[in-house]
């Protein structure tokens, strides 16, 4: 048996460092080439990187949250000595695969042995904030009372079965008739402010420290825009498209950017110089189960309501499932934000720094509102807009906020007004 340091590869792109997110492997884990080994985080994407050889983990180099450099020692392996002739210090490189929040391989996965008996891999203490399993799965978690982040899944890619559940003991925490404390388990735990996570903590506390918010908030009356989706809903599904009420918004806003470039603009601090775009790149605020990511549609402005919400479903789809690529995670240059039906009332969002104006879309509630002197119920939404007031001046970000308003109450216009 020979030992071998494995140092961070080369990932491409102009990266230089990445910080390490998860550890996929303990030390004295034995794992096979092409298993994935550790999650690192760039400035670019999440990769995952795989083992180049089979051998034993005999030391990790680092913690969570901590900053590895190109060609520094990442990992040391014991290999047997084929292995270990077939690879030197500086050796082969491994496989990484982005962008993309990956799954912990699972800690308990049989392993082909070389007589070609199997090894089973336990990892005491297993925890995995994002757990794999089926909606059916997770149904009978809960009525188990089971915590999916602590069975070690034995499904392919990592996935929690549903044997893995029903042989797994109900969590300690769970909830009872009882006021008494549980009697076993940690009363605290603390997870490392780490990968994406800390990006977002990073991007929004110097968002708050640089630009100078305020909100503005107005009312929304999207009854004829509630009727024309109705109308429009079954006729986008015969093209394959799911039509909801943010391509409708995207298109407003869009429109309502043209008129308004100054909320399309970004300040250069280093040059000192307020930045025109003369595209709008529209960014989606959306929650995946890695954290919020923001999905790109570009020149929003150009295309169709129907192109729009074909974009939308594509790039929801792949940020929640973790094959959103780069390209589309960047270059917004204004940012709407809804948690749909959790939207609530209201919010003041935080501008999606450097940009200089974010759009929060909430709940539609049934209302009275005045049409044509007479008191009638409607569709009512509210819409809170944050400006940076460096660049936006307050009767600006309010003339903004109407167009979008009156792009939504009058719904047909977003058909007739194109860029």
């Amino acid at each position: 048996m020979a030992r071998w340091e494995f140092r961070l590869p080369d990932i491409g792109e102009g990266v230089t460092e990445g910080e390490i997110v998860k550890w996929l492997v303990n030390p004295g884990h034995p794992v096979v080439e092409d298993q994935p080994i550790v999650e690192v985080m760039t400035d670019k994407a999440t990769v995952t990187i795989a083992a180049p050889k089979s051998g034993i983990v005999v030391e990790t180099r680092g913690k969570i949250g901590d900053v590895v450099k190109v060609h520094e020692v990442l990992i040391v392996f014991e290999l047997d000595q084929e292995s270990a002739g077939a690879t030197t210090v500086n050796g082969q490189l491994p496989r990484a695969v982005a962008p993309a929040p990956a799954l912990a391989r699972n800690p308990n996965e049989v392993l082909p042995a070389t007589g070609g008996a199997a090894v089973a891999v336990a990892i005491p203490g297993y925890f995995n904030d994002r757990p794999l399993a089926t909606p059916a799965t997770r149904k009978l978690a809960r009525e188990k009372n089971v915590d999916l982040r602590r069975i070690a899944p034995s499904g392919p890619q990592g996935r929690v079965t549903r044997k893995d559940v029903e042989t797994s003991p109900p969590t300690a925490f769970r909830r009872t008739g009882s006021t008494a404390r549980p009697s076993e388990g940690p009363r605290e735990e603390r997870i490392p402010l780490a990968g994406l996570r800390r990006k977002i903590a990073q991007h929004m506390a110097l968002s708050k420290r640089t630009a100078a918010h305020f909100t503005f908030v107005e009312e929304c009356d999207v009854t004829a825009l509630k009727a024309l989706r109705a109308q429009l809903k079954a006729p986008a599904a015969d093209r394959g498209v799911k039509l909801t009420f943010l391509p409708f918004i995207v298109k407003a806003t869009a429109l309502a950017l043209k008129k308004h470039p100054m909320l399309n603009a970004m300040l250069d601090e280093a040059t000192n110089e307020i930045v025109l775009r003369n595209y709008v790149h529209i960014g989606i605020a959306t929650a995946t189960d890695a954290g919020l990511l923001v999905p790109v549609i570009r020149d929003a402005d150009l295309g169709t309501v129907l192109d729009i919400a074909r974009e939308i479903d594509r790039l929801a789809s792949e940020a929640r499932t973790g094959k959103a690529k780069l390209e589309d995670l960047h270059g917004s240059t204004f940012t709407i934000t809804s948690l749909g039906e959790h939207s609530g009332l209201l919010a003041t969002p935080i501008v999606n720094f450097p940009e200089v104006a974010i759009l929060g879309v909430h709940r539609m509630k049934q209302k009275p509102v005045v049409r044509d002197d007479q008191i009638v119920i409607g569709d009512v939404m509210l819409l809170s807009l944050s400006f940076d007031h460096r660049i936006v001046d307050g009767h600006v970000g309010a003339a903004f906020a109407y167009d979008v308003i009156a792009f939504l109450e009058q719904p047909n216009r977003l058909f007739l007004e194109m860029a």
